[in-house]
């Protein structure tokens, strides 16, 4: 079986191949860096998605370290690009690359999963549902999107697979807000060390929507002050911009803890994770590669980095 570095290197390969052999013949060995190539530069960087603020400042870093002689070659330079990425993923983000880790001592710490249709919330508990086990946690989750009936019936499906609790709604158009009361007290009666709440997928134009958000939260703080402990936003790969604009909006009514990047397989937009960590400033906490229940691994700066450009 391919390890998780290699299935990375693989969903990557459109961005590597794009970045790689545009850099190579950008900067070929011998050649002057001249502020036309600088500029070339900046195209490259933003065809993968990486945003044009990355871009201009990377452009601008790599023009300063070539006159102050600091690189002088083209894998000099591909090196530091790879550097000046590093660190704009680390860079304030301290929980960037983190698992979710138990914060709640004295009880259960509660997880509310967000994000908007089709961006792989409920596939994406299931898999951090099985990180969790691994470490021996006890974890139960709650199926909070009410509207869709497949959404229970898919989240119902991976908690007796992976032998789990589940809290659901006994019929579709449930107040999501009462499944929630119910998890959090379940969550308090059994015990268990983790709940996690899967929410309907809803757009940040949605302003009910948004409220209703507020409202869940507003009712697990009733029984937990300090909770939800993590709020996570699920953001798929492929989308791009739009996943851009989707995080910044989540943000002004949320306070997001982490992201979770999914189908980061086969995109050329490789370079939109970048973009996040810079625009939206919440830590990457996770990325998935595919849709099997092993294709989600804690975030690894040097490996992501390692596989848009080896």
């Amino acid at each position: 079986k391919k390890s998780f570095f290699q299935r990375l290197k693989e969903g990557l390969q459109k961005t590597r191949e794009k970045l790689s052999s545009q850099l190579k013949s950008l900067f070929t060995i011998g050649s002057k860096i001249d502020q036309a190539k600088l500029d070339e530069l900046e195209v490259v960087l933003l065809s993968s998605d990486m945003g044009y603020e990355i871009a201009e400042n990377i452009k601008k870093s790599v023009g300063e370290a070539y006159r102050h002689k600091e690189v002088k070659d083209d894998k000099e330079i591909r090196v530091f690009i790879q550097e000046e990425i590093k660190n704009i993923l680390k860079n304030g983000l301290e929980k960037t690359g983190t698992p979710l880790v138990k914060i709640n001592p004295a009880g259960p710490t509660i997880v509310t999963i967000i994000g908007v249709n089709g961006s792989g919330k409920t596939t994406s508990i299931a898999k951090l549902t099985k990180h969790l086990k691994n470490q021996n946690y006890k974890v139960m989750v709650a199926a909070a999107d009410t509207f869709r009936a497949a959404a229970v019936e898919q989240l119902t499906i991976w908690s007796q697979r992976l032998g789990v609790p589940i809290i659901k709604p006994a019929q579709s158009g449930v107040d999501p807000a009462s499944v929630v009361f119910d998890a959090t007290n379940a969550a308090v009666q059994q015990n268990v060390d983790f709940l996690l709440i899967d929410t309907a997928g809803r757009l940040h134009t949605q302003k009910d929507l948004m409220d209703q958000l507020t409202k869940m939260h507003n009712v697990i703080k009733k029984k937990i002050p300090d909770a939800p402990h993590e709020t996570i936003l699920i953001l798929d790969g492929t989308t791009g911009q739009n996943a851009v604009m989707q995080g910044l909006e989540f943000g002004k009514t949320h306070k997001i803890t982490g992201l979770v990047m999914t189908k980061l397989d086969g995109t050329a937009k490789g370079g939109v994770l970048i973009r996040m960590c810079k625009e939206l400033q919440i830590p990457v906490r996770y990325i998935g590669v595919g849709e099997q229940i092993d294709d989600l691994e804690v975030f690894n700066v040097d490996k992501y980095v390692d596989a848009l450009f080896e």
